[in-house]
């Protein structure tokens, strides 16, 4: 088998995302998006709250301030993550005053508490806001306010804080008047601690307020709050480094993604890995209690949907929340009937590295590797290169074509109009020919992007997503979708043109749509023209001067044309049909159909494709760009491993279409797939790692144990080892329970050469509860052998007065105890020294 280092070094794509170090864990293990109720902070140690802030230094989150519906505080309480309890912190110096709607940070071992809202809210005085500086030494547990002298952020409340570069950063907030934007900074290291006011450039944010922040790659997040009529469900980013803000813009692609959460203040954002989470918050007069999260690689927003048995946590505003290690931790807030909460709830966040099956079927359309197909788009039959596989799984219509021209090309091969290609030969260009003559080549380009990543981006030539040329290029496209029958890419053209319509554009889209018979958008575009806030402007611009007589009559008459008689609007139904490019390629897995190599397996095989293989696997590229195997066929085997067949066809499916279900036995076999094949990164393996250390249980460790000790996966095989120790009287007693019912000679053998006096208490307890009779009487024989070593253990203080009572008799029992010595009377006048010395005495202690 060749080294692991070399096979880095030849075969990984990019080294930096599979990490040949991932080790197996020891569990016990939370189920993934899995929320559990933790223990309630109860008053005697705090009140319940809303409006705090919540931080994570190291196994512990720390609270701080607040209001209870009554007063504001200032009490520092403690929940730690291992013990699973609550504590008061108790602090040395001068505390803030207590407060609300502050913020809080970490930087190395402190605390920094900024700002806020103090005063009597009961009594109504005193209410003011602050801008003072609070830091919290967690070594020493003293409050030191800093000073400063020059420049100063304006008092507030409900800003956002960060921490970057050993600075503070604080933006935005509310000062008792208006909303703000501005943002200030501060060295918390060094002896310059002045505050300074930074210049912001780029597309900032409106003037907000109850807004979370949150820090990943560099940049600082911001997403909604109050903002008034400004108030937005756009994620704005700040970079650091320029100073520069921008708008997370991400409606221009077409592709399947789900929507942004809806605008909302007073909720909770927070990073983990690649992700922001959203959770919480008053949106639009609701207290949503689902949980959003926004991918940082892909830019796109779905709704997380929590584990079955999840204790999920009602809507609130003004909770706070903090990550430690895997999980998300939200505690208090405010709930329905303006109740505070005292609750804490934590949910098990995924680490799972991103899927890749989209760039990878991207960058092998993009190398132009191991194309079989040519296609001439256009009355000019400019020649498009592509992969038969690809194209037929996702469009029905060019599986049709296809077919068509391998039966043309056979038969023109078989006249000797043609001479034979050497088989699977990529250095030509492909004989087999599909014409499109009724695509434009830039449609159709984009068309095939969306194909092989299901998505597309219109805006690569021209940055303005409602300019006439993109609005005309994407109807274009809408057209070519129509014929080549790919219903999804239909619904996401019509999306976008919808969005994208304006006053600039829409007679232009009306003319195409008119005379490429797209009768949903000349449809949409009608009833855009005739509103009545647009009507006037459009029909006086130069623009539908010069409009075909044709269309003008039919705008003006569908001006005069009564609502009631309007044909219903059906676009939001079309928009949801047809299935992603995971569905199309787990029809096409597995199946005869166009497949050119036969993958072995023992005695199964299996059809597959070579485009497929190369663009997921770099061992597969390698293979076929420098020679073609003996009779098409290829060995499947996972270094010195011949997988079963049940673990082959899950590598298959996660080779076409991503997926990482399987059952825990195939994880076994597929955790050092990737690294054998070259995967993009090591999602697989991370799916394989948590399946093994979820599923595998002393039932079914000791096979686990062996056949990882066959495939010398040395991880695998420690993680077992570990399990087996820890759950050793388990284990023992159901292997010894199986030997049981096969041979009582074998299990006698097994059990005087394995059950050690060490552990033989533990199986005693074992067997105890699970009624095993002959294993406990076994048991209860090997103490009474070994008593002397047994009886210093500390393990035998636990045991239940049943067994107690059963070693005493087994002892009385055993006739070794019959022949010990007397000991002595001791005379009136000796000590203990006289005892001592005597030689038998002496004797019999050191044999005990």
């Amino acid at each position: 088998m060749q080294n692991i280092e070399k096979l880095i070094t030849e075969q990984l794509r990019n080294p930096n995302e599979l990490d040949i170090s991932l080790r197996m864990e020891f569990g016990p293990f939370e189920t993934v998006h899995k929320w559990k109720r933790m223990s309630e902070c109860y008053e005697f140690v705090g009140a319940r709250r809303s409006k705090h802030t919540a931080i994570a230094y190291k196994d512990a989150i720390y609270v701080f301030g607040g209001d209870n519906g009554k007063s504001m505080l200032n009490d520092l309480i403690r929940f730690d993550i291992k013990e699973k309890s609550w504590t008061k912190t108790l602090c040395m110096g001068i505390a803030p005053a207590p407060r609300y709607h502050h913020s809080a940070v970490v930087h190395r071992s402190s605390m920094f508490v900024f700002g806020g809202y103090t005063g009597d809210i009961l009594a109504n005085s005193n209410l003011t806001n602050k801008n003072d500086l609070f830091e919290y030494k967690f070594p020493t547990a003293q409050w030191i306010q800093w000073k400063f002298t020059g420049q100063e952020p304006v008092p507030r409340s409900a800003h956002g804080a960060a921490v970057y570069d050993d600075k503070l950063w604080i933006f935005a907030g509310y000062d008792g008047n208006a909303r703000l934007n501005d943002m200030w900074t501060i060295n918390l290291v060094g002896e310059n601690h002045q505050w300074e006011h930074v210049e912001q450039k780029g597309e900032c944010p409106p003037t907000c307020c109850n807004f979370p922040v949150a820090v990943a790659r560099g940049r600082m997040f911001v997403f909604s709050g109050q903002s008034g009529a400004n108030i937005t469900n756009a994620l704005f980013q700040f970079d650091f480094e320029s100073h520069t803000w921008s708008r997370v813009c991400t409606e221009h692609l077409l592709r399947s993604a789900g929507p942004a959460p809806a605008r909302r203040y007073g909720h909770v954002m927070l990073h983990h890995a690649r992700h922001l989470y959203v959770f919480g918050g008053a949106a639009d007069s609701t207290l949503p209690s689902d949980l959003h999260c926004y991918d940082l690689d892909t830019q796109m927003w779905s709704v997380v949907h929590p584990a079955a048995e999840s204790q999920i946590p009602s809507g609130r505003l003004f909770h706070a929340g903090a990550v430690v290690g895997d999980a998300m931790y939200i505690f208090g807030g405010t709930v329905d009937n303006n109740v505070r909460s005292g609750d804490l709830y934590r949910f098990q966040l995924s680490n799972y590295p991103r899927c890749t099956l989209h760039d990878d079927f991207g960058r092998i359309l993009k190398s132009q590797q191991f194309c079989d197909v040519t296609l001439l788009v256009g009355a000019d039959q400019t020649a498009v290169f592509a992969h038969q596989a690809m194209l037929a799984a996702r469009s029905q219509y060019l599986r049709a074509k296809i077919k068509e021209a391998n039966e043309e090309l056979a038969k023109r091969i078989a006249a000797g109009e043609e001479e034979p290609t050497a088989e699977c030969s990529y250095k030509a260009r492909p004989k087999l020919t599909v014409k499109l003559p009724e695509a434009t080549p830039e449609a159709f380009r984009m068309v095939l992007n969306y194909i092989y990543t299901d998505r597309i981006d219109p805006t690569e030539k021209d940055e303005d997503p409602a300019s006439p040329a993109t609005i005309l290029l994407v109807m274009e496209v809408l057209r070519l979708a129509l014929r080549l029958n790919i219903p999804r890419l239909r619904g996401l053209c019509a999306r976008y043109l919808r969005a994208n319509l304006c006053y600039s554009n829409v007679l232009q889209a009306l003319h195409a749509a008119h005379h490429a018979n797209l009768t949903c958008i000349k449809e949409y575009c009608l009833r855009f023209v005739v509103k009545d806030y647009n009507f006037t402007a459009i029909v006086m611009s130069p623009a539908f001067e010069e409009m075909e007589q044709k269309l003008m009559v039919e705008v003006i008459r569908r001006r005069h044309q009564p609502h009631h008689k309007l044909a219903p609007n059906h676009d939001q139904e079309e928009e949801v049909q047809g299935t992603t490019l995971e569905q199309d390629m787990s029809v096409f897995v597995g199946g005869a159909e166009l497949a050119d190599v036969t993958l072995r397996v023992a005695g199964a095989t299996r059809p597959a494709h070579r485009s497929i293989l190369a663009a997921r696997a770099a061992y597969f590229e390698a293979m076929f760009r420098s020679f073609s195997p003996r009779d098409n066929v290829v060995n499947v085997h996972i270094c010195n491993t011949v997988p079963s067949e049940e673990a082959f066809d899950s590598l298959l499916r996660y080779l076409y279409y991503g997926d990482t279900n399987m059952p825990t036995e195939d994880s076994l076999y597929l955790f050092q797939a990737p690294i054998y094949y070259g995967f993009t990164n090591n999602r697989l393996q991370v799916f394989c790692k948590h399946n093994l250390q979820s599923n595998v249980s002393p039932d079914n460790v000791l096979a686990i144990l062996q056949a990882a000790d066959r495939m010398s996966a040395a991880d695998i095989k420690d993680y077992a080892l570990k399990m087996i120790v820890h759950h050793f009287e388990l284990v023992s007693v159901c292997d010894m329970r199986a030997a049981r019912n096969t041979d009582k000679q074998t299990n006698k053998h097994n059990l005087q050469s394995n059950v050690s006096p060490d552990k033989v208490l533990a199986i005693l307890q074992a067997a105890d509860r699970m009624s095993a009779a002959d294993i406990k009487d076994y048991a209860l024989k090997m103490i009474v052998h070994h008593f002397e070593l047994v009886a210093r253990q500390e393990a035998i203080k636990n045991l239940a007065q049943p067994l107690l009572v059963d070693l005493i008799c087994a002892l009385a029992d055993d006739p070794r105890f019959d022949s010990l010595p007397q000991p002595r009377s001791l005379p009136s006048s000796s000590s203990a020294d006289t005892i001592t010395d005597d030689p038998e005495y002496i004797r019999h202690r050191c044999a005990k």
